[in-house]
């Protein structure tokens, strides 16, 4: 009882030091990105996370839930900070950890595998992935962009939206869109390149007024005008 309770007090520390710290617990953060609502989809996820460490981490998690209440209580502390992940990214966090861990993992270290390393998918951090769309010229769909997710995340928070703000309004808006597009490409999923707009098959040149009057005489003459 006292494993369970200490650990119980660990997982509280740490929901008090990340709402302190984590960048979407601030409240101009918050504004942006309104908190997202617990779904039968999250708790799924969450108790498949549980039952994979009961198997893998077998005697840790007996010796660390062997109290049901308080198991309770920490898959609710759990489920608060992870429910910014989708239900995905939290199953792959978990396969993550039980890969590259032998002990029983705190909720910090759940929440940096969920996180993930967008740089071994090719994904630029989100301040350089905002530059590159910022810089992109047009047609958008026609620039070679260092990865699908940039050229996505930049059309939904919007080409205008972007050209015309400021960073401190703008950058927020695109790393949002940009870290679940990020989160998507890390969870299997691949985006397709943009369509390039395609080029006609022949460019009209304007005829100049000597060209074109000429083409009026003839016309006319054949016309008998």
């Amino acid at each position: 009882m006292s494993d369970s309770n200490q650990l119980l007090d660990q997982v509280q520390r740490e929901i008090e030091a990340l709402s302190k710290t984590s960048p979407t617990a601030a409240g101009q953060a918050e504004q942006q990105e309104p908190r997202r609502q617990v779904s039968d989809a999250h708790i799924d996820a969450l108790n498949e996370v549980f039952a994979l460490f009961r198997i893998n981490y077998h005697n840790q998690y007996y010796k660390a839930y062997s109290d049901a209440a308080v198991l309770g209580q920490i898959k609710k502390l759990w489920l608060e900070s992870l429910l910014r992940f989708e239900p995905d990214t939290i199953r792959r966090g978990a396969r993550e950890v039980i890969e590259t861990s032998e002990f029983l993992p705190t909720l910090n270290k759940m929440i940096n595998a969920c996180q993930g390393d967008p740089k071994k998918h090719g994904l630029k951090d989100p301040h350089a992935a905002y530059v590159e769309a910022c810089q992109a010229p047009s047609p958008k769909a026609a620039f070679h962009w260092s990865h699908p997710a940039v050229y996505y995340a930049g059309k939904a928070a919007d080409w205008y939206f972007l050209a015309s703000s400021s960073e401190r309004q703008a950058f927020p808006v695109f790393e949002q869109h940009y870290k679940r597009y990020c989160e998507r490409v890390m969870n299997g999923e691949t985006l397709t390149p943009p369509d390039t707009p395609a080029l006609p098959e022949s460019v009209e040149v304007p005829l100049s007024k000597t060209e074109n009057k000429k083409r009026l005489d003839a016309l006319r003459k054949e016309l008998d005008l």
